[in-house]
């Protein structure tokens, strides 16, 4: 395939965020008396956050509502996306190839909207992308392909010539059935789902910054 258009995740995709937001999660559920199990944790990950606050409200009978769990996590990881969460190594090096190669390139992400945005335009990434998508905004988490589908109707482009970048392996799945090409990025807080990323998964990068991969990549894009 001639990769023209390109759709990626972000958090445990472009930015190494994934292990702070299960700590997070953990650290707010338990000032409410709750302990959600990393399974617990597991089954909410391709959701939105309004999804994932609904879930835990129902789950654990919360006496406050999924609006109000939803924007105190969303205001505790805000403080992280202002200061703390980087880009993964090589990333940079390859929205500049992707961009000189020009490709069009979107961010859809179950993240909230003004979330993705602080955290891109901090890390001085943001300019590579045509627009930013949130699972907020379709309605659907990462288990329906709403937000990919709907990223590629505002690129113009099919399924079939795209190309997303995604960590999870619900996500990766859900992309994958719904006729995109897949490139699965290996993410440190999953390591058992690697090998089942690497079976589905049109393309495999175990890190950003090994060029050799890159360079393998190159072709896909001219």
């Amino acid at each position: 395939m001639r990769a023209e258009f390109a759709i990626f995740d972000m958090d445990g995709t472009l930015v190494d965020s994934t292990k702070i937001w299960n700590q997070l999660s953990r650290e707010y559920f338990s000032s409410l008396g709750v302990t959600p199990s990393p399974q617990l944790l597991e089954q909410t990950a391709h959701l939105s956050m309004p999804e994932t606050a609904a879930f835990f409200v129902q789950a654990f009978h919360l006496p406050c509502t999924p609006e109000k769990v939803a924007e105190d996590i969303n205001s505790l990881m805000a403080q992280h996306y202002r200061l703390h969460v980087p880009l993964k190594p090589g990333v940079l090096t390859w929205l500049d190839h992707l961009r000189r190669a020009g490709v069009a390139m979107c961010v859809a992400s179950s993240t909230a909207p003004a979330l993705i945005d602080l955290c891109l335009r901090r890390l001085e990434v943001r300019e590579y992308f045509a627009f930013l998508l949130s699972s907020e905004e379709v309605g659907a988490g990462k288990d329906r392909p709403d937000i990919y589908l709907e990223a590629t109707r505002r690129m113009g482009g099919p399924p079939s010539n795209t190309l997303v970048f995604e960590d999870l392996l619900s996500a990766a799945r859900t992309a994958k059935s719904a006729g995109f090409a897949l490139a699965a990025v290996c993410d440190e807080s999953s390591p058992c789902d690697q090998e089942a990323l690497k079976n589905i998964a049109d393309y495999y990068i175990p890190r950003w910054d090994d060029w050799a991969v890159l360079e393998q990549f190159l072709h896909i894009f001219t």
